[in-house]
């Protein structure tokens, strides 16, 4: 059967994947080896060194490529391994230009590691394109979106910012951690690049870390393979093997995960000492017709902020909580509660922060796939 004409559904189970040539294991090996034996130099069966490519990793690679129908999928030690790559792709004096709500390891690298080697990061709010459009000029080499943003759940049109992008000859990337291919497919939409933090709902168990690229441009895949195999941040196999079966279950588990954050969602916006819920899925949420036009749903990912709360009544909270963990990272099958402003955005300054909402009293929430009514009592016993 042509791969390309199969549903998301079943390229998640099969896609890039056939059984393996020497026993025909369906799934594929785990190939824990770092070297290759040579029949003559040079002479080698497509694998000579761990580092530069391993038969487990182009598995897990050629999978991150059919569910996000790109041509080439490339797997990292981390999702910002994935980041630092594209990145590596310019040169000092190069522009980028990304959203003021970003994660806050994005920004971390982009101004503490990269600015310093003469690239410059421009962060604005994204959901209006002629914003984005004002800050463009000949230095501009990316525009690097996150959509839904983490953690304030902005939505910005991948097609108007890819009209945008091709009409001034700039690279756009997209991180698609939050959304996944289920619900979105960047290139799908005029992107060049998509990024996963593989981490998150890719693996979806909470039990490996690796990051990926996708691309269909074959220069641009040259150039990031060689970046990667330059630079060595790859990931072992048994991670690749981990993240390849995780994506066997994606669109089951994603089914659950917007169930939920649905439920969780309402539960929030009704409660009586919430007084705001980030929540794509809801009418009067920014850009919510986008998030409607080019999502299949609208995810497990929600942000709150409690009536009058403060950071001391927002840490009570997220302490108070036992069936939502209180733990960095998210997209996995249990729920997890976060404080971005002391957590994953505590590398962003205070003041940057405020600016895109990202407030001391803040709460994320990332919606398991349990029992919605459990997560619902958790929660209000929580908040009290």
């Amino acid at each position: 059967m042509d791969e390309k004409k199969l549903k998301f559904n079943s390229k998640t189970i099969h896609g890039g994947q056939q059984p393996d040539q020497a026993y025909g294991a369906v799934m594929p090996p785990i190939y824990q080896t770092s070297t290759y034996a040579q029949s003559t130099p040079g002479g080698h069966k497509g694998y000579e060194y761990s580092r530069s490519a391993n038969p487990t990793r182009t598995a897990l690679e050629q999978s991150l490529a059919s569910i996000e129908s790109g041509t080439y999928g490339l797997a990292f030690a981390s999702g910002l391994a994935a980041i630092d790559a594209v990145v590596k792709l310019l040169k000092p004096g190069d522009e980028v230009i990304s959203t003021n709500d970003l994660y806050g390891g994005s920004y971390r690298l982009f101004k503490k590691v990269f600015e310093k080697f003469g690239i410059a990061f421009h962060f604005i709010g994204m959901q209006n394109a002629e914003e984005i459009a004002e800050q463009i000029n000949q230095n501009t080499r990316l525009i690097w979106v996150e959509t839904p943003t983490n953690p304030m759940m902005n939505i910005i049109d991948i097609k108007a910012v890819s009209e945008l992008a091709k009409k001034h000859g700039i690279l756009l990337a997209v991180d698609n951690t939050f959304a996944t291919p289920y619900l979105q497919r960047p290139l799908e939409m005029g992107a060049d690049i998509v990024m996963h933090s593989a981490t998150k709902y890719l693996g979806g168990h909470s039990d490996v870390v690796v990051g990926a690229l996708v691309v269909n441009d074959k220069a641009l895949a040259e150039q990031l393979y060689f970046i990667q195999n330059a630079t060595g941040a790859v990931c072992g196999p048994m991670d690749s093997f981990l993240v390849l079966r995780g994506i066997k279950t994606l669109h089951v588990r994603m089914q659950r995960h917007c169930e939920n954050g649905r439920a969780v969602a309402q539960y929030l916006a009704n409660h009586p000492k919430i007084e705001k819920v980030y929540w794509p899925g809801f009418a009067e949420h920014p850009n919510h017709q986008i998030a409607k036009d080019q999502m299949a749903d609208f995810g497990g990912m929600i942000s709150f902020v409690p009536k009058g709360s403060d950071f001391k009544a927002a840490i009570k909270i997220v302490e108070r909580l036992q069936l939502f963990t209180l733990a960095e990272s998210l997209g996995g099958v249990e729920s997890l509660a976060g404080h971005p402003a002391s957590m994953t955005h505590a590398s962003i300054p205070k003041e940057e922060r405020e600016k895109s909402g990202v407030v001391d009293s803040l709460i994320r929430l990332s919606v398991g796939i349990e029992d919605a009514d459990d997560l619902i009592a958790d929660l209000d016993q929580a908040i009290g």
